[in-house]
C-alpha cells in the first residue's frame, strides 16, 4: 500500500525555524482542522488535484476519523464531497461512523483509536470488497493511520492508498 503526504507540517514549537511559506502552510492545516470554509476548499482542491491523474471511479475516499462525530462531520462532510468532485472517486464519508469521544492523539499522545479503533469506529458493510484512498490531515507517527486502515481491512475493504495533507518535520538539535 501507498502512504503520501503532500507537504511538511512544522510543529509549533518550530516554527521560529520556518519560512513565509511554512508558516502560511501551518495556519492553512490549522485551519481546515477548524474546518473553516477557505481552508476545507483548498485542502480538498489540493488533494483532489494530486489525485485526479488516477482513474478512481471504482474507488471510494475515506477520512481517518477525527476525534468525535461532530468534528469528523465538520471536518470532513464536505470536504470529502469536493475531493470526489475534483478526482472522479466515489464518496465513502457516510460508511463510516464515529462513536464517543477519544482523545487528540497529537496533543495527548495517548493513542486510543490504535488500541480500540473497534470502540470508535464502525465500518459499513457496503465497503466489504470496495477499493479504498483513506485521507488524514497530518501524519506524525502513522498510528492512527494503522490502526484506521487495520480496521478497514478487517470489515473486509481493499485500502489501496493513505494520502496525507502533510507529515510532521522535526528539526534535528544542534549542540553549539
Amino acid at each position: 500500500m501507498i502512504r503520501f503526504a503532500l507537504y511538511d507540517y512544522i510543529p509549533q514549537r518550530f516554527l521560529n525555524r520556518a519560512t513565509f511559506e511554512e508558516i502560511d502552510l501551518h495556519r492553512r492545516i490549522l485551519d481546515f482542522k477548524d474546518a473553516k470554509p477557505y481552508a476545507t476548499r483548498w485542502a480538498a482542491k489540493e488533494i483532489g488535484y494530486a489525485l485526479s491523474d488516477m482513474d478512481l471511479s471504482d474507488t471510494y475516499i475515506v477520512c481517518i476519523p477525527a476525534c468525535c462525530k461532530r468534528t469528523h462531520d465538520r471536518r470532513y462532510k464536505e470536504f470529502t464531497k469536493m475531493v470526489c468532485e475534483w478526482c472522479g472517486a466515489k464518496n465513502g464519508f457516510d460508511f463510516i461512523h464515529v462513536f464517543g469521544h477519544r482523545q487528540k492523539a497529537h496533543i495527548d499522545h495517548v493513542y486510543q483509536l490504535a488500541d480500540n479503533a473497534d470502540v470508535f469506529i464502525h465500518v459499513d458493510s457496503q465497503l466489504k470488497g470496495k477499493n479504498i484512498i483513506v485521507i488524514d490531515d497530518i501524519v506524525t507517527t502513522g498510528k492512527t493511520a494503522t490502526a484506521f486502515i487495520d480496521r478497514m481491512i478487517s470489515a473486509g475493504a481493499n485500502v489501496k492508498m493513505a494520502f496525507f495533507l502533510a507529515k510532521t518535520k522535526y528539526f534535528k538539535r544542534y549542540n553549539n
